[in-house]
């Protein structure tokens, strides 16, 4: 089974997901955010709150980190958007794993050399055994590796795009959009709940289902918010309004993954995204905004979970389909009124 992100099956062939990640966080202001208090346990990430149980604050510094992202994993995938939609690809730089691994974990085989030019490493894991020799849990991506030291930092993904929003906030670009608005910050949590229980795991939930029982119940649950989120995105731009949040970024990168991998892979096939009107609208919307579609490698998402997943698809085959092109075509959402980046700008093209 993958260890894409700590996966397992439980009795009863129900999926759970381990998330116990490194709770480190970077911050603008160790001292005030260690004097801080924890984050009750019902909050989603420490916006707001100081460190977890046991948790180590590292100072914000540019240069000084280096964000460890696959293209074809979802979770990583919200780190490039946010950080291509802030602007911080110059305080923060990107190691970028192929899109399969093997035993041991990630590897940089895309680099030459199969080594990361930064950290000098081909598997990730050497970077999290440098920070924790018998470190027990599944080697994920995203992580932020020390540069100098070479030793993992965290790999927190859902507080990594929080602590970009506010505690690299210095190193915005000019125009850079407010992800994380103060006025709709108590509706939005939530809907990020909703969004990783039902869709973004719920995806996981049927295709590592380990019984017949287990992925009647996960499919249910899953489309019960498809549905959902249809209806909301049928009177709305975005799912907080007329401006992208956090929670669009978290949505996004299930969706642009559903019709390739989830629709046929993961056995999520009611109906394919691209005949949900209002959600394949939405998507194509987002994708073909600047810091979204030029985060995505339909190529290596496909690779990664037909190669990567070999206890779901033994043959490790990779579909030739489905037609992508019609990401591309025009999704009408304009009629709904507001503007992705409110009034602020687009991030200028990725860097070469």
């Amino acid at each position: 089974m993958s260890e894409e992100q700590g996966i397992y099956v439980i009795k009863g062939g129900s999926f759970e997901r381990d998330t116990n990640y490194i709770e480190d966080r970077i911050v603008a202001d160790v001292e005030a955010t260690k004097l801080l208090p924890p984050p009750p346990a019902s909050k989603i990430g420490n916006v707001g709150f100081g460190l977890s149980e046991g948790a180590q604050a590292w100072p914000v510094e540019p240069g000084r980190y280096r964000l460890i992202a696959a293209a074809a994993c979802p979770w990583a995938n919200r780190t490039l958007i946010v950080r291509r939609l802030l602007g911080l690809e110059d305080v923060i730089s990107l190691g970028q794993p192929g899109p399969t691994h093997d035993w041991k974990s990630w590897t940089f085989d895309l680099d030459p050399n199969e080594v990361d030019p930064v950290l000098g490493t081909h598997w990730l894991r050497d970077n999290y055994l440098k920070r924790f020799p018998d470190y027990p849990r599944g080697i994920t991506v995203p992580a932020i590796v020390e540069i100098e030291s070479g030793m993992v930092v965290t790999n927190n993904y859902p507080q990594i795009t929080l602590d970009f929003s506010t505690q690299w906030k210095a190193y915005h670009r000019e125009g850079a959009p407010d992800l994380l608005p103060e006025d709709k910050l108590e509706e939005m949590w939530p809907v990020i709940k909703r969004i990783f229980t039902e869709v973004n795991n719920g995806v996981y939930r049927c295709g590592f289902a380990g019984s017949q029982e287990a992925y009647d119940a996960a499919y249910v649950r899953l489309w019960e918010a498809m549905d959902w989120l249809e209806e909301r995105l049928a009177k709305q731009r975005y799912l907080m309004g007329d401006t992208i949040t956090e929670a669009d970024v978290r949505l996004f990168t299930t969706l642009a993954r559903f019709d390739p991998v989830y629709h046929g892979h993961f056995k999520a096939n009611r109906n394919k995204l691209s005949e949900m009107e209002h959600l394949w609208a939405y998507a194509r919307d987002l994708y073909q905004t600047p810091g979204f579609g030029d985060t995505i490698d339909f190529e290596q998402i496909k690779q990664h979970y037909y190669i990567t997943h070999s206890d779901i698809n033994p043959t490790q085959v990779v579909p030739m389909g489905p037609d992508l092109s019609t990401w591309n075509e025009p999704h009408g959402r304009e009629a709904l009124g507001g503007s992705p980046f409110g009034d602020g700008t687009p991030p200028p093209p990725p860097k070469q």
